[in-house]
């Protein structure tokens, strides 16, 4: 039985309500600092992930071609539509104070920026593909853990519109753990290595920008995980 993606939705759910409804209540020092924690803990999970690559050159030529791929697809731009439609979508039903928002600008690059940590992570995407073939759940309830606490922080500056990622969230990793049966026994551990790899620069980047460091294309670099296995299979067959 499937349930990691319910508990990893329900994580960003709950936190994500959470942190709209405190978000007055929460000190300002700890809203200003922890998404620097959040974002320091994305890149060394980032890291973890690149260091168990099997080729080098896939996960270099898989980042390319995808964030070329991404960007010729205009991908973040898509991606900041949509938020900005949730955000709307939101504030239909709930009331915010304007003064105490970001600037719509903002508001889209962070929101663009936990779309990617929440739906499209490495961790997110592998620990769905592991669920569904061996049963194991420890690798989303780990990542429900980090997403529970970001998106009750990143809450109290974007408001409910947090909670929204839930929904995708939960679509893409049951659609991922209930097609695992089919795309896993068509890899090998080298497939799986490199496509860890290439979550691990997704995650890198992403942490960068949510400790606004570098605003990276990372929505634009999404394509990147659809080449990783395909691009590491035809290594391993003519190299």
């Amino acid at each position: 039985m499937i349930i990691g993606p319910y508990i990893n939705g329900s994580a960003v759910l709950i936190g994500g309500i959470v942190g709209a409804v405190l978000s007055h209540r929460l000190p300002e020092r700890i809203r200003t600092s922890m998404p620097l924690i959040f974002g320091a803990a994305s890149m060394c999970m980032g890291v973890v992930l690149v260091v168990k690559l099997s080729h080098m050159p896939v996960m270099v030529l898989s980042v390319i071609l995808g964030a070329l791929l991404g960007e010729l697809c205009y991908l973040e731009k898509g991606i900041g539509k949509l938020g900005s439609k949730a955000r709307s979508l939101v504030e239909v039903f709930v009331k915010s104070d304007p003064g105490d928002r970001e600037s719509q600008e903002k508001f889209l690059q962070s929101y663009v920026a936990i779309i990617v940590l929440f739906c499209a992570s490495g961790t997110g995407i592998f620990g769905s593909m592991h669920e569904g073939m061996t049963g194991d759940t420890s690798v989303l309830i780990a990542k429900s853990f980090l997403d529970l606490f970001t998106a009750a922080i990143f809450a109290t500056t974007l408001g409910f519109a947090v909670a929204v990622v839930a929904v995708p969230q939960l679509i893409i990793q049951l659609l991922l753990a209930y097609g695992a049966v089919f795309i896993l026994p068509l890899t090998t551990p080298a497939m799986q290595a490199d496509f860890s790899a290439v979550g691990g620069v997704l995650m890198f980047a992403t942490g960068f920008r949510i400790c606004g460091i570098k605003i990276f294309p990372v929505a634009n670099m999404l394509p990147a995980l659809l080449l990783a296995m395909p691009i590491s299979a035809l290594w391993t067959h003519f190299f």
